[in-house]
């Protein structure tokens, strides 16, 4: 029986090209969450109820924080945390972890080998484009990579006994706010063209 691969992203233009190439029959399914963790969860919970897969897969663009992984780059995200659940205490913070609560760090639970730079990530509501609360982030968690939504599809996938990996192209770097330095239709057409010859070698059973 062949793979029953779901693709999973917020929004419909990070991936249109895959589909495009894919159309008119697409051989795996596509779940459009929309934008953060919690349309990410609540969309993914509710689809694996009733569609069962064998591997999903989490496509989208990033911001970065690390000035060696070049603009357009795409990377594997292994570790993603929700970086923002848990308390303030005064100057420090607290993540749910540590009062006890549940968890916020989630990993990617496939085997496959992407042959990609693996890198952290964090999940966030609020992008970063503040210098102060920059570097308060990276010296608390030291992350690579940030998106609204990378943690939560962990997340969801681990309840629901998933295999599952995050694919991310970096569009732009984590400064403050710069529309001109973003290279988001180089991200785009890098993470597809990735995708579209890993998906080529899991259907054929050549990955």
């Amino acid at each position: 029986m062949a793979m029953q691969i779901l693709v999973v992203a917020a929004t419909e233009a990070e991936i249109e090209p895959l589909t495009r190439h894919f159309n008119p029959i697409k051989p795996f399914d596509v779940l459009i969450t929309g934008v953060g963790m919690v349309a990410t969860a609540y969309a993914l919970g509710g689809h694996l109820q009733v569609k069962k897969c064998d591997l999903a897969i989490n496509l989208g663009i990033a911001g970065g924080f690390n000035r060696d992984i070049t603009l357009g780059e795409v990377v594997e995200v292994t570790q993603d945390e929700l970086s923002e659940l848990g308390a303030e205490d005064d100057l420090d913070f607290l993540p749910i972890t540590k009062m006890g609560f549940g968890e916020s760090r989630y990993t990617s639970s496939s085997k496959l080998d992407t042959g990609l730079r693996k890198v952290n990530g964090i999940t966030v509501n609020t992008v970063h484009g503040n210098e102060e609360s920059i570097n308060k982030i990276i010296n608390r968690l030291k992350p690579q990579l940030e998106s609204m939504e990378g943690a939560a599809f962990f997340y969801a996938c681990k309840k629901a006994g998933l295999p599952s990996i995050q694919i991310r192209a970096v569009s732009n770097y984590v400064e403050k706010r710069n529309r001109d330095n973003w290279q988001i239709g180089l991200a785009i057409k890098n993470l597809n063209n990735f995708a579209i010859t890993l998906l080529e070698g899991l259907i054929s059973g050549k990955v």
